[in-house]
This record gives C-alpha cells, structure tokens and sequence, in this order.
C-alpha cells in the first residue's frame, strides 16, 4: 500500500485570528474544561474581530446594496471605541427646596421635560402644578394624583366624570364642555343618565378631593349631589369659585357652608348634551347659602321674578350678573332692581329677554349699573328690549355684538339710558321716568337712598325745588360714555345718528362690521361729534373696506370674467 508522504508540521502562528479563536485545550483538561461566555469587555479587547463585525452590520444595511463582490473592507480608518465613564449626578447634591426653585424660575412649557429625567424630578415638577383638568377618573379614585400633585388649587373633574367612548373619534365641542359621543343621542342629550358616574361614585371622590386639597381655590364638577358639595364646603375653607353642571335644586343646599365663595357658574342645561332643572327654589338656596357672592354666572337655568329678587336681596356685594340661554318666566327684568350693588349685566345667547316685562312704571331701575352686553341675542321683541333699557337707564356702557333684530327702531330704544340729576343742598335727587330717588350724603356712613314715586310729585322741577324748600340748581347729566356695536347688519347710519346726538357725554365710540353703515352717509352733526370722542374705532362697512383693499389685485370679480384669458 502506497503511503501519502506527510504534510510538514506547520507551526500555529499567534497573530493569526483563525488559529487564536480555534484553540482547544490538552486532552488531559478537556474533560474539566468548559467554554467560557464571551464577556462585553472580551469583546472590546478584540479589536480585529470588533472591526469585521462593524464591517459586515453596515454592509447588511446598507441602502443601496451592490450587485459586484464585496471587496475586503479598509480597517485602517476604524478606531477603538472606548466606553465613556459615567458622569456624576450632581443635581442629587442639590435640596429639594433649591430645586424647586430653580424649576419655578422655568418656563411652564418645560416643566413636562424636565418631569422625565428622574423620578425625582418628576416629584418635584408636580408641586409646582396648580391647575389641572383630569380626563380619567381612575386618577381620582386611585389616589395617584394626590401624590402627583399635592398642591393643587385649581380642579376641573368635568372630562374625567364623563362615561363616553374615547376611541369613537368624534369630538363635540360647545363653550362650556367637550365630549367624545357616539351615535346613542336621545332628547336628554348625548349625555344621559347612564353617561355621567354615579352620584355615590362622584361623591366619594369629592370627599378625598376635599381631604387631600384643603386649600383648593377652584372646582368644576359635573353631576354632583348635596352630600359631596357638602364635604368640600366642610374642609375646604379658601374655595372661591366654583362651577357645577348638570345638577338640580337639592344639590346647591351643600354650598350652604362655603362662606367666602365669590364666583359662581351655575349650568342647568346645555342643548344638545345634558338637561337638569334649577329654578326659583335653587336660586334662593344658592342666595341664602353664598351671601358673599361676586360674580354670578347662570347658564340654561330657569326662574322667575322671585329666584332674581332673592339674589338682589340676599348677595349685597354682588357686582356681575351673567345669563347664558336662560329659561326665565316673564316679568324676570323686574327682580334686577333689588341688585344694589350690580356694576355689570350680561346677556349671552339668549332667545328672548322677557316674554312679559310687564308695566314700565313697575320695572324698577339699578342705580349702580354701569356696564350692559348685549352678545348673540334675538332682540326682536321691542316691548322686552324698551323694559331692559328701563331697568338699565343708568349705565354708563353699553355693548352690542352679533345680535339678530337689531335694527333702527329697536336701537332706537337705546336713547332710554340716561337720567337727570337735580342737586339740591346737602341732597342729590336723582329723576329717572318714574321715580326720584333721594340720595342722602352720611358723614359716618354709606350713602342712604329713599325712592319717591313721580304721582306724589309733580313734574315742574321748579314746584319740587320750592316745596322743599332747598336751594336748587338744574344740572342735567347724561351718562353713557362708550358704545360699542359690532356685527349688526340691520342698523343704518341713521338709526346711529339718532341715539349718538342724545348722548352728549358720549367719549368712545366702536362701530365694526355693520355693513349698511355706509362712510358716505356720515352727517355734519355726526362728524362734528367724532372730533370730540376720546377714541373711535370705526370699520362699519367690512365690505367696502375690503373691495377697496382688493383694488388692482385681480380678486373679487365674477368667475366668468375672472378666468376670461386676456386677448392680446
């Protein structure tokens, strides 16, 4: 048998990356010897096996793959990748008290990405929240929030009360709320009964919100009962404003014990998502129970002359009055005259004023009026607009913005809003249509006033003077100062004229988008008293305005011409 001549010994070359990593222990020790896990630092130390490993990673993704061979890859130009030691933290050499305020000095913007660096940090951004809208009730019912954000003072439960699917993908959105609903409408709204939580679970909630935030200064609720508008009122002692949706008459006998509660939003009913009943026996209780109150703000509530009456009666300081798409029975306007202290009376979104004024000589007038906004109304009805400009007559402002029926004959009305002051000696009387009101000066206390019917006296202001024998002299002080009408189609240049020259102490003047006010029908007498305005801000016609901004460009012709080439 012929023998294959035998191959010389070759002798492993160290360098060699095959032969170093093919290396196998004596027999003698293979049994003992078991393969040991390639460590991250072994990985490193091998530098030439790190490179072909780089080189192949960026070859596999590489976006443009290459139909020619793979050529041998250049390992000159790869370094060494050292790892990088870890830098110390030195914020931890920090208190928590510097901390804070170093984040206080922030932007707000920033306080959510400086949340994410530590658990730490995320503790420390949230003392300093102190507003905060809650979309889940889980945060509530779980206590997490209390440990997110345990200085709150500004609340908002409304989103997270709300039992809507999130995922239907259709928002809807009115000024007071927005909901995600789906197709389940019925007549009480998207938000029926089986949409809101339970009263039981709401009042549970409010009772741990009104344990762990003592010093809450706001809060907005949706769907709660007496008993849980009872525990915030019992611990929470700095509530100042409070907003509650979708409650009924009972419910407002918690706010009893709230005792410097200022601002109150009250919101009986919103078409089209929700519908609860407040009427006269809800504003009394509200009247008696906040006696401190501010601002008042009733959206979709019902009443009546009484409920207004018993607000005039009971809250001396109130100073604001808001009604957004009231309910109110007729002869409602009557009740504002008891408001002795109202500075401002809104009306917003209002299908009617009053159905049924009732008797001008009965009406009554606030002495302290100054301010009316009239907003998205229907004052179409003259006879409830002349009552509202009755009961209004001493204001010194007044607003009207985007309102339906408002033309000449009603704006007319306005001219109501002035009065005649008489000063006597050591007396002012004030005369108004129907009454005098007497304003005795009291050195050691506030200003008294007694109200004289006209029939017990007779017109002649000089009769008057004699038969109470002070000296007289006539001063005649007409007090409206701003006007301010935008949006108003149906008022002309005319209508305009007519209310401006009665007011003689007129001093700003707005008039914005009213377009059958038209610049070249401005009389002499009218010219003559913008002169004399404070400021004036007048964009009547926005349509001319425009066409004359268009002039030149090409823009605001018909279709037909627009497009029409042009022949050379």
């Amino acid at each position: 048998m012929s023998q294959s001549p035998k191959s010389p010994k070759t002798i492993p070359n160290p360098n060699s990356d095959q032969d170093y990593l093919n290396l196998e222990p004596p027999p003698s020790l293979k049994s003992q010897w078991k393969p040991k896990a390639l460590s991250l630092p072994d990985i490193w130390v091998k530098e030439q096996a790190l490179k072909h490993v780089i080189c192949n990673m960026q070859q596999q993704f590489s976006h443009t793959p290459s139909i020619s061979p793979p050529s041998e890859p250049d390992l000159t130009s790869f370094q060494s990748f050292p790892l990088d030691p870890i830098e110390p933290d030195y914020s931890s050499l920090l208190s928590d008290v510097v901390l804070l305020g170093i984040f206080s000095k922030l932007p707000v913007s920033q306080h959510v990405s400086n949340s994410l660096v530590c658990k730490r940090w995320l503790y420390l951004t949230g003392r300093l929240v102190q507003s905060l809208k809650v979309k889940d009730w889980s945060f509530i019912s779980s206590g997490r929030v209390f440990n997110r954000f345990p200085n709150l003072t500004d609340l908002d439960l409304v989103g997270s009360c709300i039992q809507m699917p999130k995922d239907s993908g259709v928002l809807l959105t009115h000024k007071t709320v927005s909901v995600y609903v789906d197709t389940s409408f019925t007549f009480a709204g998207f938000l029926g009964k089986t949409a809101l939580l339970p009263l039981h679970v709401v009042d549970t909630g409010l009772a741990m919100v009104a344990e762990k935030y003592p010093n809450l200064h706001r809060l907005v609720v949706i769907g709660a009962s007496e008993e849980g508008l009872r525990q915030i009122a019992a611990r929470c002692y700095t509530l100042q404003e409070l907003e509650l949706h979708c409650c009924g008459d009972l419910a407002l006998k918690g706010i009893s014990g709230i005792k410097i509660l200022q601002v109150m939003k009250l919101i009986g009913s919103v078409n089209g998502f929700y519908d609860s009943t407040i009427s006269d026996i809800g504003l009394t209780l509200l009247a008696q129970g906040c006696k401190r109150l501010v601002k008042l703000e009733l959206c979709g509530c019902e009443g009546s002359y009484d409920g207004v009456k018993a607000i005039g009666q009971c809250c001396q300081m109130l100073e604001e009055l808001s009604f957004y798409d009231h309910k109110m029975d007729g002869g409602w306007l009557a009740g504002l005259s008891y408001c002795s202290n109202l500075k401002t009376l809104k009306l917003k979104s209002c299908k009617n004023t009053d159905t049924s004024p009732g008797a001008d000589e009965h009406l009554g007038t606030c002495l302290t009026l100054e301010e009316l906004r009239l907003q998205q109304c229907h004052i179409r009805d003259k006879q409830s607009v002349k009552a509202l400009f009755l009961v209004c007559e001493n204001v010194r402002a007044i607003d009207f913005r985007n309102c339906w029926g408002l033309d000449d004959d009603v704006f007319s009305l306005a001219s109501i809003c002035r009065y005649e002051a008489f000063n006597f000696f050591h007396k002012r009387y004030i005369y108004t249509r129907y009454r005098i009101y007497i304003l005795l000066e009291n050195v050691n206390g506030p200003t008294e006033s007694i109200i004289i019917p006209m029939s017990d006296y007779a017109l002649n202001t000089s009769s008057f003077a004699s038969s109470s024998n002070l000296r007289f002299s006539s001063s005649f002080d007409r007090r409206v100062k701003l006007l301010s009408v935008e949006g108003c189609s149906l008022v002309t240049i005319k209508g305009l004229e007519s209310v401006l020259l009665s007011w003689k102490e007129l001093q700003q003047l707005r008039v914005m988008s009213c377009n059958n006010i038209k610049d070249t029908e401005v009389t002499p007498e009218l010219a003559t008293l913008f002169s004399m305005l404070k400021e004036l801000k007048w964009r009547a016609d926005s349509r001319s305005l425009l066409l004359s901004n268009l002039v030149g460009t090409g823009m605001g012709k018909k279709g037909g011409r627009f497009f029409q080439r042009s022949k050379d």
